[in-house]
């Protein structure tokens, strides 16, 4: 990509670059790590995978930033090295995270616990097992080993780390065993979790687990950060009376401090919107044939905007009205 001449503008590039990606995603960790730090951590299932997420996340993005510079890459590149780092990455920043979701929102979708035993289990299989996987890969990478080759001579010096490798993949498949029969165990006989398991302080705890096609009866009514934890009265929610159930209607806010203004009436449901689109479409697809196809498909577009937006006799009643809350 660069010429070997000017070895500087590679380097201010790759340096460049990396601190567009390091820095931010620097803060956004203290941030993670503050947020521990001034909490009361609960070790349960879900803050282990979040834990287990921020260390392998770390390792992997060290590496990253290593790759950046363009004498380490000239070594490395292309060899096991960037496997390694890719992995830390994708695995770190993404598998464990969706492990911890899954721990934290299946009581709510299902209404069951999944067991912390098996949980656990699940953590520390995967930990381990990716780690024994892909931790020798950097050594791998050092030693010369090329990616996208699928064999090699067993006189390179490279069978003990993939050996290694191997067995940490029998663990990581080992953990998604547990994590599956955690799942179907849990699914009839986990305990029941409760509206609230976690002692969460965000609004989808405050419905049944699992919770109704509607989620809310009534429109709760936000007025902090945290609206499970800020409750005047533990367990009861403020909430918003006299919206219609015969036709669309949301609760409007003012824009800065979220106080009720009223109601809102919404257009119902049209084909008006897919019609539209499609008189757009004879305006681009037109113009590969003639250029009056323009002024046609603004003309139909024109008319679908029309039908869309003339007052129907369920939607005549001004679209603000005074609301209330209890």
């Amino acid at each position: 990509m660069f010429t070997t001449g000017v070895p500087e503008l590679g380097s201010s590039f790759f340096t460049a670059a990396s601190m567009l990606i390091a820095i931010p995603t620097g803060v956004q960790i203290f941030c993670w790590i503050a947020t521990l730090w001034l909490g009361r951590p609960v070790l349960k299932s879900p803050l282990l995978f979040a834990i287990g997420f921020i260390s392998v996340f770390v390792i992997g993005g060290l590496s990253g930033v290593m790759v950046a510079s363009v004498q380490f890459d000239s070594q490395v590149h292309d060899t096991y090295f960037v496997v390694a780092h890719f992995h830390y990455v994708l695995f770190g920043g993404l598998v464990f995270p969706l492990f911890g979701a899954f721990y934290y929102w299946y009581p709510k979708v299902v209404g069951r616990m999944l067991s912390e035993t098996l949980g656990k289990w699940n953590f520390w299989l995967l930990l381990i097992g990716f780690n024994v996987t892909f931790f020798p890969m950097h050594q791998l990478g050092f030693a010369g080993m090329p990616r996208r080759v699928y064999t090699y001579d067993s006189g390179m010096g490279w069978n003990g780390e993939n050996l290694l490798a191997t067995v940490g993949s029998w663990i990581i498949a080992a953990g998604f065993v547990v994590f599956i029969a955690n799942v179907l165990h849990s699914r009839k006989h986990g305990a029941i979790a409760g509206d609230n398991p976690w002692n969460a302080d965000s609004l989808e705890w405050l419905t049944p687990s699992p919770p109704p096609p509607y989620n809310f009866a009534h429109l709760p009514i936000v007025s902090s950060r945290w609206p499970l934890w800020d409750q005047e009265r533990p367990g009861v929610q403020p909430s918003v009376f006299g919206v219609r159930s015969d036709r669309r209607e949301v609760v409007t806010t003012t824009a800065i401090d979220a106080e009720i203004q009223g109601l809102a009436v919404l257009a119902r449901p049209s084909l008006a919107p897919f019609t539209l689109a499609l008189a757009s479409s004879v305006i681009f697809i037109g113009t590969l044939w003639s250029l009056w196809w323009v002024p046609i498909g603004l003309l139909l577009a024109i008319l679908v905007l029309s039908w869309w937006n003339w007052p129907r006799d369920d939607e005549r009643t001004p679209p603000w009205k005074s609301g209330g809350t209890s």
